[in-house]
């Protein structure tokens, strides 16, 4: 098998883990952002118990791309990690403190309060961070002979700290839409009503995005702007989902409106990866040029081919089990 070929099967293996990580990951820390404005407590424990027995299955998947990556692309590592050491320091700091979270708010008492902040704040950092981290890699890295000589807080800009800002918008957004699934009753009437207002943030983000990238990123412009392109309907499909939730959120559709959310989610994505195609560390660094021994890539990969059903499989069945409306008393 040709290192071509290898390497794309690899692409499309880490860019299908980030995927999974972002819609699935992405509407339990979006619960947590939205978990102090819930209108009361027994709203809370609802929230929190629809995410309970599945988040941490959830992150697997970041277990998964990150391992991936590192296995398949090193060269990744070696540019992007010391270019974004603290970001996805504080990144693991905030899913650390969500976690302990889950298991302390359930048996404290008096101080439930700090738990709940424990949970949100961990959530919003999160969240946050991997927004910075998405800005980042738009705007790109300084590297000279595939090392990174940029400074420590390059990753720090307003167009970074705008992408994270939009991505706790639309993180927020899928939980909404989880809550008026998983929910019922005044909670689920309470989401409803927010649904509307960060859908409104999400698509002023996503547009403010879209028209500051050209501006930030030659190739971008040059590929959007200078021809006709297909790529195109990708951003009229995420137009179209957002109709949806729009239209289903007004008649009161309980499953559609999360669905068509990961709907633009995944557009949005796919639109990413093609500004950027076939660039994995922007600018200048390909798929082919961070690639790994196509002997490392073939045998890891064997590994990975294995793992993955077994992942989706067992995802599928926690779901499964879990399925149904959500009520206040605690999974544990």
């Amino acid at each position: 098998m040709e290192l071509i070929n290898l390497t794309m099967i690899w692409a499309l293996i880490i860019g299908f883990g980030v995927i999974m990580y972002v819609i699935m990951d992405g509407f339990d820390l979006g619960v947590g952002i939205l978990f102090p404005f819930a209108p009361d407590e027994e709203a809370r424990d609802v929230m929190m118990n629809s995410v309970a027995p599945v988040w941490d299955g959830n992150e697997t998947w970041l277990i998964l791309g990150g391992a991936g990556l590192l296995a398949a692309f090193p060269l990744v590592y070696t540019i992007i990690l010391p270019a974004l050491y603290l970001g996805v320091f504080l990144m693991l700091a905030g899913l650390i403190f969500r976690g302990i979270a889950f298991e302390f708010r359930f048996k404290a008492r008096r101080n439930r309060h700090w738990w709940n902040r424990a949970f949100y704040l961990g959530s919003m950092l999160a969240t946050f961070c991997q927004g910075v981290v998405v800005g980042a890699y738009i705007q790109g890295f300084q590297v000279e002979n595939n090392v990174y000589v940029g400074g420590p807080f390059d990753w720090l800009s307003p167009f970074t700290v705008f992408a994270g800002l939009t991505m706790i918008a639309g993180y927020a957004l899928l939980g909404a839409t989880w809550t008026i699934l998983k929910s019922e009753g005044s909670v689920q009437q309470w989401a409803y009503s927010i649904t509307p207002k960060l859908l409104i943030a999400v698509l002023i983000g996503f547009g403010v995005i879209s028209l500051w990238t050209p501006f930030v990123d030659e190739y971008v412009r040059e590929r959007w702007f200078g021809h006709l392109t297909v790529f195109w309907v990708l951003p009229a499909l995420a137009l179209l989902c957002a109709w949806q939730i729009w239209r289903s959120v007004a008649n009161r559709s309980e499953g559609q409106p999360f669905v068509a959310t990961l709907g633009m989610f995944i557009f949005t994505y796919l639109g990413l990866i093609a500004s950027k195609w076939p660039y994995l560390v922007p600018p200048d660094i390909t798929l082919q040029d961070a690639a790994s021994a196509p002997e490392s890539q073939l045998f890891l990969m064997l590994g990975v081919l294995f793992v993955i059903p077994v992942v989706l499989g067992y995802t599928a069945w926690s779901y499964w089990v879990f399925r149904g409306k959500v009520r206040g008393d605690g999974y544990h």
